[in-house]
């Protein structure tokens, strides 16, 4: 008997601030640029790309491509992002 599988969105877990923030730190832990873009567009997708894309001053389509599976957004995108998904990206010091 084959294995039943059904899809799975990680946006739709990401119903609070709180669980944005802790899926952007993860992503951020990791230390992969493509995987914390990937994470920023699971993110604004699960806030909403149009309403993401308008408060970030991004067109929808830039914001798409941007944060695409090919996509390598510019910082200055990714720092517009995060504001317009409510975060504050800063420094801490490294555990040596």
């Amino acid at each position: 008997m084959p294995l039943e599988t059904f899809p799975y969105d990680s946006a739709e877990l990401l119903d609070t601030p709180e669980a944005v923030a802790a899926y952007m730190e993860a992503a951020f832990e990791t230390e992969d640029p493509a995987f914390i873009a990937h994470a920023l567009g699971v993110a604004a997708r699960a806030k909403g790309m149009t309403q993401i894309a308008k408060d970030a001053g991004l067109s929808r389509e830039s914001l798409y491509r941007a944060l695409g599976e090919n996509g390598n957004p510019e910082f200055a995108t990714v720092l517009k992002v995060a504001k317009a998904l409510g975060l504050r990206l800063g420094v801490s010091m490294a555990a040596e």
